[in-house]
């Protein structure tokens, strides 16, 4: 039996994966640990889940107006290092409580892997977006050279500054949550493993209407995730609009935490403040977002073909994969209209390439096994570095 510490960033789309993981290792008779936000890993992870509480510094909301370079910037320089740099206290406290033989460390959650290497404990990456394989920066060497110093500034602080490798990627051992079917040819570093969406059952957060949803049309799912309820007003507004424009034979599920939809658009739109996206996706036909990266691989899993209108962060790198794997439409979220997101859902509905290419990305997903396949790989990095140990002088 092994002890495994997750590192988990405030975030559901980063906890999600690694929730399926833990229950697992858990299931194969592991312990397992998180530090992280506690009421977020606690409801997602379960009441039962050993949480080690980590600070997260105040102010960490990002102005919705930014994108681009701007973007990137504040999600480096307010986001992720003092993030690093609040967590790291509670990420040791963490280490000293539990005795992990394994840290698993998000790679936005960089307090895990550097207090990992200042304290000499093994420790894997668990990459939940693959847009740090995807040489996005190769072209603005500047900004390169500024998130390396930023790293560099970081490690010096809370790691080992002996160390040269890059801390999003673990030396040992980095959990790809996608395959190269959806990423393509990638610049993943060798001890990459290629894993697919790891999933697990999830209640559902309220009650739904299943009842209202009609068998007659095709089921359309539109979200923006999680974090992008302050700038999506007027994507949703088009949205429905445009499924108003089909309700013959279309009819959409809308994740509305702003309540933005005013009720308006009769059977044809259910808006909702939470869906049970899983669930709804075992009988949707296609699905709207912003091209976040848990949204389009739970999609791809399921065979379902997208419309992707990516907003900031990895999200363009992850909507230029669904369009290059054939799987689905990529469509401007700032200027698109009812007009053009009709046109795109007309696609993804009509043309069975969108639909034959997703299920292509679903059979890859399949077989690379998921959250069984990312345990495996735990227990065997586990075991080799403990054979490690046993053999130094």
């Amino acid at each position: 039996m092994s002890r495994f510490l997750f590192v988990v960033p405030p975030l559901v789309g980063h906890v999600n994966p690694a929730v399926a993981v833990a229950a697992e290792l858990t299931r194969r008779g592991h312990r397992v640990a998180w530090a992280g936000l506690p009421e977020l890993v606690g409801g997602l992870a379960g009441p039962g889940a050993e949480v080690h509480a980590c600070a997260v510094p105040d102010g960490l909301r990002r102005p919705p107006e930014l994108r681009g370079v701007a973007a990137l910037r504040f999600l480096w320089q307010d986001f992720l290092v003092p993030l690093a740099t609040a967590m790291a206290p509670g990420v040791e406290r963490a280490v000293d409580a539990f005795r992990p033989d394994v840290i698993v460390a998000d790679q936005q959650a960089l307090a895990g892997s550097l207090t990992a290497e200042r304290l000499r404990i093994p420790h894997a990456t668990s990459a939940t977006t693959s847009a740090e394989f995807s040489a996005a920066l190769a072209g603005m060497p500047k900004v390169e050279e500024w998130i390396h110093e930023l790293l560099g500034g970081l490690r010096a602080a809370l790691g080992d500054p002996a160390r040269t490798h890059d801390p999003r990627f673990s030396p040992g051992l980095v959990l790809a949550f996608t395959t190269t079917a959806l990423t393509g040819e990638c610049a993943a570093p060798p001890q990459t493993r290629f894993v697919g969406p790891a999933l697990t059952g999830r209640p559902d957060p309220a009650p739904f209407p299943w009842d209202r949803l009609d068998p007659g049309r095709h089921t359309v799912l539109v979200s923006l995730g999680t974090a992008n309820a302050d700038v999506g007003n007027r994507f949703l507004t088009e949205c429905a609009a445009a499924v108003r424009d089909r309700a013959r034979h279309v009819q959409a599920v809308v994740a509305d935490p702003g309540g933005v939809l005013d009720g308006s658009s009769g059977d044809a739109v259910l808006a909702v403040e939470r869906m049970p996206q899983l669930a709804l996706l075992e009988r949707a036909s296609a699905v709207v977002c912003h091209g976040g990266h848990n949204t389009v691989a739970e999609s791809l899993l399921h065979g379902v073909p997208l419309v992707v209108a990516p907003i900031r962060d990895d999200q363009p790198v992850i909507a230029a994969q669904v369009t290059a794997a054939g799987a689905g439409i990529r469509i401007r979220f700032g200027r698109s209209d009812r007009h053009a997101i009709g046109a795109a859902l007309d696609g993804v509905l009509t043309g069975p390439r969108y639909r034959t290419a997703a299920r292509r990305v679903q059979d890859s997903f399949r077989a690379a096994g998921g959250a069984a396949a990312a345990a495996a790989h735990l227990e065997q990095f586990a075991a080799s570095t403990r054979q490690g140990e046993a053999g130094s002088p």
